[in-house]
């Protein structure tokens, strides 16, 4: 008989695609269940396109004296009778849902939660990347991995969208709490003009909240297309496809592009660790500086990583 099972992932846009070796190793483990997400609401659409689950479900974002919503929650993940849960993203926040479930009969847990079924309690602390310590914890409790992910549903039209024969793919966004993360726009200005030179046009994208950076990027290189707020996820992926390079910030484009196999070139500060975060995807490289404001646009030429024509 089929059972319930309920994957918990509810980070960031990057956290996602550092998640999908082991969404992909779940869904093939519970071939016959019935396989559920919890995530934020921003990525509810996105996760309803990935082919791994018979369900999405939204994370109500409990926060501080909302007891509410601490017991929505709970409702929410008593009401899915769930034969087990994988927890994905391992914080107070999900090990806390765990607790919440007490008392009454609790289903098996993979996590960090203390007491659950399956612990896994040094996932904060394993140097390893992302994806790597998710498989491993998924490993502890049966689960083994399933290959290599097939991005092939992550592509959309781009009706509407024209796109330069030749273009670099620019992600100069980034969270804007996490402005550490942010390359100068002066200085994706200057890189784009260094690659017209070489022949090669520039695309700069985006949500809306990277819009600041890339209008002033688009100010002081006029010749850049901006593509900032008008593509989707999957858009977006297409467009990366075509791209001869890419290159941007530890942001969550960057981890699209990589995905879908388009040579990634990451901008890291020194408060990121390139060994755990550095995008998935078979041709990804980085550059490093401790102050993203010292880093040099020749030692980011130097380190493009092209398609061949």
């Amino acid at each position: 008989m089929p059972r319930n099972i309920l994957v918990i992932k509810l980070g960031a846009l990057g956290d996602l695609f550092h998640s999908m070796d082991a969404f992909q190793a779940i869904r093939a483990h519970h071939r016959s269940d019935r396989v559920t997400l919890l995530t934020r609401p921003a990525y509810v659409k996105f996760a309803g396109l990935m082919p791994w689950f018979d369900a999405v479900q939204v994370d109500v974002g409990a926060r501080g004296l909302r007891f509410d919503l601490w017991l929505a929650t709970r409702r929410q993940i008593r009401s899915g009778s769930y034969a087990r849960v994988y927890d994905l993203q391992c914080n107070d926040r999900t090990n806390f849902y765990y607790s919440l479930l007490f008392p009454g009969v609790r289903p098996e847990w993979v996590g960090m939660a203390r007491g659950c079924s399956h612990p896994w309690m040094r996932y904060r602390s394993d140097s390893a990347s992302v994806p790597r310590r998710q498989l491993d914890m998924i490993a502890s409790a049966g689960v083994p991995a399933a290959g290599e992910v097939d991005f092939s549903w992550l592509d959309a039209p781009l009706a509407g969208i024209s796109l330069p024969e030749r273009f670099i793919l620019f992600a100069p966004g980034c969270a804007p709490h996490r402005p550490y993360k942010r390359w100068a726009a002066a200085s994706y200005a200057e890189l784009s003009r260094r690659l017209a030179a070489r022949g090669f046009a520039t695309v700069a994208v985006g949500t809306s909240v990277d819009s600041d950076i890339i209008d002033a990027l688009c100010a002081a290189a006029p010749e850049v297309v901006n593509l900032s707020g008008k593509t989707s996820i999957p858009q977006l992926a297409a467009i990366a496809r075509r791209a001869r390079g890419v290159v941007g910030n530890d942001t969550g484009p960057i981890h699209i592009t990589a995905s879908v196999g388009a040579p990634t070139l990451v901008l890291m500060s020194g408060q990121t660790d390139p060994v755990r975060m550095i995008p998935r995807g078979p041709d990804v490289g980085f550059v490093r500086e401790e102050n993203l404001a010292d880093l040099d646009v020749e030692r980011v030429l130097a380190a493009l990583r092209l398609r061949a024509d």
